[in-house]
């Protein structure tokens, strides 16, 4: 049994069947890619798995515990910790403030903005977000106001902000779009680094194969919001449905 299970998961939007009879088994410190063409329900079971959205049929197990019907805050408190399409990080304030706020949160149970006002009685807090930034090469970043910087920068940011509540699982909506190709191998880099030096477990829906065999150890292919095909990325590459999905080609 995987630390993630989605079983007979169904969801429809009307007469839009979105998710059909989806079953999938993300093994405990694995890398597990789901990729598929443009309205294969990607997107769909991402939100399902962080309790945004609650499926018509089936159960969602992490860790043999239910998340349906849980808030996302309590999803995360689960120890599952989603980055998404866009970098969701604070432009206006500096990098360590960021990095700050999921700490407090951490600590705390929740956070309130004031808790950064006047942070100079919480050294242990501060030297915690200041040795993420290390980790994450931008400890010389930490006074820059994060609106200013690039793409790649940002996202960074943000994984690190995940990383610095320990998760079990995180989860990685898409996490090099928009890059340019210098930032995308450097997440690449990164995300390579965070899972020989953890134990994590990583989900990745990306539409850049190139991150997706740089990165996975096991494949699930979605069409029309069922699973097509599950295997590693040698056999995913040349596989007859897998071309077809893609590119409207027969075996």
């Amino acid at each position: 049994m995987g630390i993630l299970e989605v079983k007979d998961v169904n969801k429809r939007f009307g007469g839009l069947q979105a998710l059909g009879n989806v079953n999938l088994s993300v093994a405990e410190n694995s890398c597990h890619a789901i990729i598929g063409p443009n309205g294969a329900g990607k997107s769909t079971l991402l939100n399902v798995l962080i309790g945004k959205l609650i499926p018509d049929t089936g159960s969602v197990m992490f860790d043999g515990q239910s998340v349906l019907g849980r808030k996302p805050y309590e999803i995360n408190q689960m120890g599952i910790s989603r980055v998404f399409q866009t970098p969701e990080i604070f432009g206006d304030l500096t990098v360590l403030e960021n990095m700050l706020i999921p700490i407090f949160a951490s600590r705390d149970g929740a956070f309130r903005m004031h808790a950064i006002e006047n942070t100079t009685s919480e050294k242990e807090v501060i030297e915690q977000a200041e040795h993420m930034l290390e980790e994450l090469g931008m400890a010389d970043k930490r006074h820059f106001h994060s609106a200013s910087m690039s793409r790649g920068d940002k996202r960074r940011l943000e994984i690190g902000m995940c990383l610095s509540q320990n998760p079990r699982l995180l989860l990685l909506d898409e996490p090099t779009a928009g890059m340019a190709r210098a930032d995308t191998n450097n997440t690449i880099d990164l995300l390579k680094q965070i899972k020989e030096e953890r134990d994590i477990t990583i989900a990745i829906i990306e539409h850049d194969m190139h991150v997706v065999f740089s990165l996975a150890e096991r494949i699930t292919v979605l069409a029309q919001g069922s699973p097509l095909v599950e295997d590693t990325p040698d056999k995913i590459k040349g596989h007859p449905k897998v071309r077809e999905a893609y590119l409207g080609e027969t075996a």
